[in-house]
């Protein structure tokens, strides 16, 4: 039989979806394995040669855990609402449910063409009112409890409610240390003032303490998507997708208080198994840092205003260096305290800073800045201090608010300079005046009471006493901000919360699904709002108009996975008892700080109220790499339609002095890099119909250069092309090949083919081919030799150790070592042949389950036991050793590592090309080094 790799794998591919082989019970005597992918989103697209280098690395995983005796969880499903979703339909005009619905049918052929071990029956898509009805069920718990900072947990917020009508806020102080209780102008309570509090203060209390809760806050707003974008969703100014002016807009916003999680997050890194990078990614996210805050007086040409500024710092020490402040443009104190003088600077300079992400303001060295013409005052030595404001300070880092001691902060001192602001020195001979020094090491000076001590004693002097003089406080501080929890967007999942004269209620958990209504026009609402507000019967019933973001379904999908079909709760106890934590998550790094730190917060938080028994989701993360698309371009000699060949292209890439188009051409008619003429030709409707080309020898060579794989740069493969070209089982295997799955790398489609007469190689172990041209039989029942076993045994501990280090592209060069010996051997024995099989299942599993059924198994290969290494096997038995004659090499023997002294020399003696050498004579001595060498010595 032929390998026919296309009919083999569709044939086995409709045997294990109609046997449902990978469906996965939630009791087994066996002990579990979770493996997990992230997430997808089904976009129109569809996949590339790129998307399914985690879901490979994954599956051979999954399979190889499942052949060493696990009980595998490993499933799939879709994030199936967002942004790009619902944009698609826009301009399309198609409802994002029906391009959903497309897309996903698109994925899942493709997915299937590739054979993976998904246990498919537990598919879950976030657009699904099964699947948001338990988001929403989530997010109502999440707006139903607090976090108690002394037990350090979430709880009840009925619990709360409790201890304000017994103690007031006394010991449980609000958490936004800048809300003010509306009719007190503070923040503490009383019990006689809880009780005295109508309905809507209360209300209004208890949101400033909820997990979920709603607020106002400045947001990235989008009005061209009309929507709020999160931080990392803006890139220079613009909306990643689309690329649309981004402004920022005071909005209503639901949020997430996962800074009240901080430390839990930050303890949870030292549990789990994450890269370094990515725990330090994580670290940095959060930002924990210890300090001060401290209250400076302003003094301003507005005679009534009586107002401070509170600075946070992690260096009291040095409050006595401190030669300017800097405040956030966006803080309301900016109008309060500018002068009339300043105003239309500070006026143009924060219309310029609204159009700036956040990312731009903290990533560029560009040093910008205003002064607002009013000045601080040091609370220690009265010196008045000018006020700025720049782009670098955020307003919701800290209080928005910086001390600045440019001879410590480099920042700082480049300001400094470049806005001729006089700098003090306080730490002597360590600062020289050209660069910032941020030592901690110096003597201070010119620093009042705290000349001549050293710094470090000096941060805990300064803390002291300016709480002594009640103008400030210890504190620790985190750069981590609550998460934005709400978009003004159609296509997500709706609030369960209605709105009663301004006040918000949970609906009852009765009512979930609240599920999002048809609508005609996807347009924002009035006042920024979503389009659910432009839905008369919504807004009647008073229902919330914002949706949840597309990271609402994706913090606990896998909790779901675990119990799928549960209608009664998000996932019975029983089930996450059993499947516990994700044993080994998969995903890009893109995901690498807002997923998993959201993830791991909703964890925390169900772990803490009692639905689960698991505080960490994820015990072990692998980031796949990226597959880099390999681009192709070809020069157009501009204004012409005439195209060079890149090998007669100059180095300043012009032809004979004439400027070239470089263009980005389809990499799929291009072999290598010779460009398929009459392909371009056709190419974009026949758009190169009439061009015309100056060859090399005979041929047009594209010029290459390796970046992002994307429809845009045309430097796309479909891997169904390849599947069908050279079987899903090449295309497996080659992705591994290419290099660690952890690294970036170019992909070549000319590479595939090395793979593919692998496994042609493979099949000639099994079968033969007849001078008819017809393929026999040729394994034997025959028992293998040593060198067969000891092959056999050599491969077995080399791929369970490469997959266990997720080491595939080894492991793949481990298996075309094995057939090469195999075949060298002229090994076709059963008992060699069927362990092999059984490892390659994992990766190439369509040829190894139709070749372990040739021979004569009945059960599948997915239910066979991963063979088991025994040293006995590889541990040498003999050796060849050089013969040497009087120190010089005359010839090797192959001698037994059992052999005694005697019996070395009667067998060296007795060697014809020795006795030669030895003309006769009788040696004086023989030396023999075992494992090493013998010589004669004459």
């Amino acid at each position: 039989m032929e390998y026919n790799f296309n009919g083999i794998e569709k044939k086995w591919q409709r045997y294990w979806a109609e046997n449902s082989t990978y469906t996965v019970s939630n009791k087994s005597d066996k002990p579990k394995y979770y493996v997990l992918d992230m997430f997808p989103y089904p976009s129109g697209a569809g996949l590339h040669v790129g998307h399914p280098l985690g879901y490979i690395a994954s599956d051979i995983y999954a399979r190889y855990k499942r052949l060493k005796g696990f009980n595998v969880l490993h499933p799939m499903g879709y994030d199936a609402f967002g942004l790009p979703a619902e944009q698609y339909a826009i301009e399309n005009g198609i409802h994002p449910a029906v391009s959903t619905e497309k897309n996903i049918t698109t994925f899942r052929n493709q997915l299937d063409n590739i054979g993976f071990c998904f246990d498919w029956s537990r598919e879950v898509r976030t657009s699904d009112p099964g699947y948001y009805k338990w988001t929403q069920w989530i997010f109502l718990q999440l707006f139903e409890s607090w976090f108690n900072r002394k037990t350090q947990k979430a709880e009840g917020i009925r619990q709360l409610v409790e201890l304000f009508q017994q103690e007031g806020n006394r010991n449980h102080p609000v958490p936004n240390e800048k809300f003010q209780i509306p009719g007190l102008g503070s923040q503490r309570f009383t019990a006689e003032e809880w009780n005295a509090f109508d309905e809507t203060t209360q209300q209004a209390l208890l949101m400033e303490y909820r997990l979920a809760y709603c607020g106002y806050g400045e947001v990235n707003w989008c009005e061209a998507l009309g929507t709020v974008l999160a931080n990392d969703e803006v890139v220079n100014g613009v909306s990643e997708r689309g690329g649309y002016p981004v402004i920022k807009k005071k909005l209503r916003q639901w949020y997430l208080r996962i800074t009240e999680y901080a430390d839990r997050l930050l303890e949870g890194l030292q549990q789990v198994d994450f890269s370094e990078a990515m725990k330090e990614m994580q670290s940095n996210w959060i930002g924990k840092s210890s300090g001060a805050e401290i209250d400076f007086d302003i003094k301003s040409q507005i005679s009534d205003l009586k107002s401070q500024i509170r600075v946070y710092t992690t260096r009291p020490d040095t409050i006595f260096g401190v030669d300017f402040m800097v405040i956030a443009p966006e803080l309301d104190l900016v109008d309060q305290i500018k002068t009339p003088g300043q105003a239309a600077a500070v006026d143009e300079y924060i219309a310029y800073v609204k159009s700036r992400s956040e990312r731009e303001r903290m990533a560029e060295k560009k040093i910008t800045g205003v002064f607002t013409g009013a000045y601080a005052i040091n609370p220690f030595d009265g010196r008045e201090i000018p006020i700025w404001i720049s782009e670098y300070v955020l307003a919701g880092y800290g209080t928005g608010a910086i001390m600045a001691v440019p001879c410590g902060d480099e920042r700082d001192f480049k300001f400094a300079g470049h806005f001729n602001i006089p700098v003090t020195n306080i730490i002597g001979a360590h600062f020289n005046g050209e660069e910032a020094n941020p030592t901690k090491d110096a003597i201070l000076e010119n620093s009042g009471f705290l000349n001549g001590v050293p710094m470090r004693e000096a941060m805990e002097t300064v803390i002291k006493a300016i709480q002594e003089k009640g103008i400030g406080t210890r504190k620790v501080n985190y750069k981590m901000r609550d998460a934005a929890f709400s978009r003004q967007r159609y296509w997500g999942e709706p609030f369960p919360i209605q709105w009663k004269k301004g006040t918000a209620y949970p609906l009852d958990a009765a009512a979930l699904p609240l599920e999002l209504p048809q609508v005609d026009s996807y347009k924002p609402g009035p006042e920024g709002e979503g389009p659910l507000a432009n839905i008369p019967e919504w807004v009647a019933r008073e229902l919330e108009t914002n949706t949840m973001p597309g990271y609402a379904g994706s913090s606990w999908y896998f909790l779901r996975y675990m119990d799928p079909k549960n209608d009664q709760e998000f996932a019975g106890r029983q089930a996450t008892d059993y499947w516990n934590q994700v044993d080994l998550y998969i995903g890009g790094t893109e995901h690498a700080v807002g997923h998993l730190l959201y993830s791991r917060m909703w964890t925390k938080a169900l772990y803490d109220l009692g639905y689960i028994g698991f505080d960490e989701p994820f015990k072990r993360l692998v980031n796949q790499g990226m597959i880099q698309g390999s681009s192709r371009f070809v020069y157009r000699i501009n204004g012409t339609n005439e195209f060079v060949s890149h090998g007669l292209i100059a180095a300043d890439e012009t032809y004979n002095g004439q400027v070239l188009d470089k263009i980005h051409v389809d990499v799929n008619f291009v072999d290598g890099v010779e460009l398929d003429l009459e392909a371009f030709k056709k190419w974009k409707n026949n758009e190169f119909a009439a061009a015309t080309f100056i060859l090399e020898n005979g041929k047009y060579l594209c010029g290459t250069e390796t970046e992002k794989m994307s429809k845009t740069k045309f430097n796309t493969v479909n891997p169904d092309d390849l599947v069908v070209k050279y079987g899903a089982d090449t295309f497996r295997m080659y992705e591994m090949f290419l290099g660690p799955v952890e690294m970036s790398k170019p992909w070549d489609t000319k590479g595939i083919e090395g793979v593919h007469r692998f496994l042609k190689k493979l099949w000639r172990l099994f079968y033969k081919e007849q001078a008819d041209g017809s393929f026999a039989a040729v394994w034997t029942d025959e028992a293998p030799t040593a060198a067969e076993l000891k092959a056999l045994h050599k491969s077995i501990k080399k791929i369970e150790d490469d997959n266990e280090r997720f080491s595939f592209n080894t492991g793949v060069s481990a298996f075309m070592i094995l057939v090469n010996e195999l075949t060298d051997l002229k090994c076709h024995k059963k008992q060699v042949l069927e362990p092999m099989l059984i490892m390659l299942s994992s990766y190439a599993p369509h040829v190894a389950e139709e070749l372990w059924q040739a021979l004569g198994n009945r059960s599948s290969i997915l239910d066979a036991a991963f063979p088991v290494f025994e040293e006995k096997y590889i541990r040498e038995s003999d050796k060849e050793y050089p013969i040497s004659i009087n120190g010089k090499m005359r010839t090797t023997m192959i001698l037994s590592l059992e052999a005694s002294q005697q019996e070395v020399e009667q067998l060296v003696l007795g060697n014809e090309t020795v006795q030669k050498w030895v003309e006769g004579k009788t040696p004086k001595k023989i030396i023999y080094v075992k494992n090493k060498m013998v010589n004669i010595v004459i």
